[in-house]
């Protein structure tokens, strides 16, 4: 019976472009292996030698997970869709300890009461919702693309204090996308770029720069002091730490990464899974290009890191239904946006109930790739 195949855009190449393809098929492995004999190239890239799907690859059908269900076994039925979604890497880049904590904010000031008039007279947040954003804390990952819209929105909310963590300097191919920067900061740190628009932005919040590059020696004394992680980076090895540190100390993480016009956005709170339970193995060095090598649609990156600025915003506030347990995938040109569930890994070696990874790790070497930009 026909079944309706959702191709992640990494693999698109693979398919003559196509985004949806329909084959004949009575169970999930039977429509995967006539997808691999239509598109010879495809097989290599979705199984390994011995006939196994990559851990790198996860396939969902009607937006569940076929692990939730039979496997590779999984029927399928006709109008069902079944959607293979690799993961991505890009975060839309080119290639000292944290600040005390903040003086708990008591009082609103008469500017702070217009400033933030239109979050207060919402009954959802209020004066009190307010004092709780001001009093709040949140590490960026990254000022690229997804970091730089993300930085912008988190301040103009009135996050009392925001860390930056990057390594790079201002390049005029930034700008296309990376909108807290500007033609005049170009050969700057983004760090101190970031913190100049902030400052010019509101006043009110603090930017810790941290101009170095993440590492399993700095990255649990840098998260530990803030309430949230907004992560924005452009590679394997640091996305695997990010996670990896969060779990450790107990963070929630909102992570998100862009592929050209695609984007994937989810949240990870403690106890509940993490990257490592949807994507376990990271691909092979090369196999998923970055921002820098396969370009990004500069838009894509701002609907993104706004959305990861709505997620850290509601963990604050407590508002709403976090994007916990659920994974955003974002096709702009369609401008398709769908919703799969993730589950926890009982067995993942980091979260799961007796976990293998009790440390920070070689993250480049378990990538088997070098360090790259991380914004």
């Amino acid at each position: 019976m026909p079944v309706s195949v959702y191709i992640g855009t990494p693999l698109r190449r693979f398919t003559d472009n196509l985004a949806r393809v329909e084959v004949e098929a009575r169970d999930v492995a039977e429509a995967l292996n006539r997808l691999s004999v239509r598109f010879p190239g495809l097989r290599t890239e979705l199984f390994d030698d011995a006939g196994q799907l990559r851990r790198y690859v996860n396939v969902y059908v009607n937006n569940q997970e076929i692990e939730d269900l039979a496997g590779p076994n999984t029927p399928v039925r006709d109008g069902d869709e079944i959607a293979v979604v690799p993961a991505l890497a890009g975060g839309g880049a080119d290639g000292s300890s944290a600040a005390p904590a903040r003086e708990r904010v008591m009082r609103l000031t008469p500017e702070q009461v217009i400033r933030y008039s239109r979050h207060m007279i919402m009954p959802e947040i209020g004066g009190t919702g307010q004092r709780k954003l001001l009093n709040s804390s949140v590490l960026v990952v990254g000022a690229g693309g997804l970091g730089a819209p993300a930085i912008l929105y988190l301040a103009a909310a009135g996050v009392g204090r925001i860390g930056v963590v990057d390594f790079d300097v201002v390049d005029l191919s930034n700008l296309q996308r990376q909108i807290i920067h500007t033609t005049d900061a170009i050969g700057r740190p983004k760090v101190e770029s970031a913190r100049e628009t902030v400052r010019r932005i509101n006043p009110d919040v603090e930017v810790v720069p941290y101009n170095t590059a993440l590492s399993s020696a700095n990255a649990l004394d840098i998260i530990k002091d803030y309430d949230v992680v907004l992560n924005g980076s452009d590679n394997f090895p640091t996305r695997y730490l990010v996670n990896d540190a969060c779990v450790f100390l107990k963070k929630p993480l909102v992570d998100a990464s862009v592929f050209k016009f695609d984007a994937q956005v989810t949240v990870f709170l403690p106890g509940k899974g993490c990257y490592r339970c949807l994507y376990p193995a990271p691909p092979p060095p090369g196999a998923v290009p970055n921002c820098a090598e396969a370009g990004v649609f500069g838009v894509v990156t701002g609907l993104v890191g706004a959305i990861q600025a709505t997620e850290v915003i509601k963990l604050i506030l407590g508002l709403g239904e976090p994007l916990a347990g659920r994974l955003l995938l974002i096709d702009t040109l369609a401008m398709d946006f769908r919703t799969v569930k993730l589950r926890r890994n009982p067995n993942c070696p980091v979260c799961g109930d007796n976990p293998t990874i009790t440390e920070l790790i070689d993250y480049e070497a378990f990538c088997g790739v070098p360090v790259l930009a991380q914004s």
